[in-house]
């Protein structure tokens, strides 16, 4: 991982080297922290976030569920992002904004500690590889089940939701695969450990819902507008683990993963076994967007 000079740590910022919290940090212990993942793409205008808005509203929506207030405005916080960014001096980068509970007593009652407010950059390149963004990747349907609602709120980023994702990452590792997918407690298809996953069949576009125990997905919306402005047929339906293996394509959404076609579930080929057209078309109009070769969809990239 590159380092930065700076991160934004309540309103200052300070040394990457420096940027440091209690040992007692509640959100340390118990996993009360929301966060955001954003990335800010190199364009010909110079550096632009992409959605930045729509993250930062998922953020404080996040927040609102878990009690937590902070003394900045969405704004204030747009704003943070690219003054570190531009005091980074960085043409393109990964984000992760975090809103956490830190240190004034211990227990499990969070909210007489203060909320802190974090922000930090850096250089981040596909977080699947590139050689799986042209030919795929290979994934496992994870033995460790998706939460659903009743036991975390599955649609916003809280921290305490990721120690989940972090075994199925593990597991999927271990067994010889790229990345997981998840099933929720119905047994239907839920989302990768940190990716929406979307399934193409007979030349239709199918992601499951919210309801399944999967994440209100930004770069996933995104692809169904992309979709739709290509006259690609749409449904959000709940998938059968089944599905998935009879599917045309599949491929994964994220900030970090962007858009990653899956080649291969637990030793089935998807498909002809690589990267297929619907995906191909999405993901080069994705990449053009981020890079700012398409004005239709500027609205979409906040310069820096």
């Amino acid at each position: 991982m590159e380092k930065t000079d700076k991160i934004w740590m309540d309103g200052e910022f300070v040394d990457w080297d420096n940027a440091n919290i209690h040992i007692l940090t509640h959100a340390l212990h118990y996993g009360t922290a929301i966060f955001e993942g954003i990335r800010c793409y190199k364009t010909e205008k110079g550096p632009a976030v992409f959605r930045l808005s729509e993250h930062i509203d998922r953020l404080f929506g996040g927040m609102r569920v878990f009690c937590m207030k902070i003394s900045y405005s969405k704004e204030e916080i747009c704003n943070a992002i690219c003054e570190l960014i531009r005091m980074n001096k960085l043409d393109a980068c990964y984000i992760r904004p975090i809103a956490y509970v830190s240190f004034k007593e211990m227990g499990l009652f969070p909210l007489n500690n203060p909320v802190k407010f974090t922000i930090a950059v850096w250089p981040w390149g596909t977080y699947l590889g590139e050689e799986g963004i042209k030919n795929g990747i290979r994934c496992k349907i994870s033995s460790w089940v998706r939460p659903d609602s009743r036991i975390l709120p599955p649609t916003i980023k809280c921290s305490a939701n990721y120690a989940n994702s972090v075994l199925a990452k593990i597991e999927a590792l271990d067994c010889g695969y790229n990345e997981a997918i998840q099933l929720n407690i119905q047994g239907l298809v839920a989302e990768g450990p940190g990716e929406n996953i979307f399934m193409v069949k007979n030349g239709k576009l199918f992601t499951p819902p919210t309801s399944s125990s999967a994440l209100c997905g930004i770069t996933a919306q995104s692809v169904i507008e992309i979709g739709k402005d290509l006259e690609i047929s749409f449904e959000r339906r709940d998938i059968l683990r089944e599905e998935l293996l009879c599917a045309d394509e599949l491929f994964f959404t994220g900030t970090a993963a962007e858009i990653t076609p899956i080649r291969e579930i637990d030793g089935r080929i998807i498909g002809n076994g690589k990267r297929g057209p619907i995906t191909e078309k999405i993901q080069t109009i994705f990449f053009d967007i981020v890079s700012g070769k398409l004005p239709k969809y500027d609205k979409w990239l906040t310069l820096v």
